[in-house]
């Protein structure tokens, strides 16, 4: 199992930049890929940043794709989602989440078991 406590949200004029992290208790946290969703109210939970296990993959939606960067460090227990170049359209609640199997679907929510409470993130014009 594992228990994923988000970081870092706030409010940010566009353009501006943020990290979000994602910190992880739990053994064995390099078993799990982690994903980053986010929700608009009203809205969908949408696919926003994956990395692998050992972190050698990553994949992006096109929405975010050049502008946010995923990264984790096993031996700290924590994932970073790195945004630039922020926009109002990027106001969401952000969300990280743990998965140990279905890596192939990892666009979906239903692939990961395990959730974090979500961090705010407003984006101003």
């Amino acid at each position: 199992q594992v228990q994923l406590v988000e970081s870092g949200g706030g409010v940010v004029q566009a353009g501006g930049s943020l990290r979000l992290s994602c910190a992880a208790s739990g053994r064995t946290f390099g078993a799990y890929f982690v994903g980053w969703f986010r929700q608009a109210p009203g809205k969908e939970r949408d696919f926003v940043a994956i990395i692998s296990k050992g972190g050698g993959n990553r994949d992006y939606p096109d929405s975010v794709r050049g502008r946010f960067t995923i990264s984790r460090d096993n031996a700290k227990n924590t994932v970073y989602l790195q945004m630039n170049s922020l926009k109002p359209e990027d106001t969401a609640v952000y969300y990280c989440a743990a998965g140990s199997s279905s890596y192939k679907e990892y666009r979906t929510t239903s692939s990961y078991a395990y959730w974090g409470q979500g961090t705010q993130v407003t984006v101003s014009s």
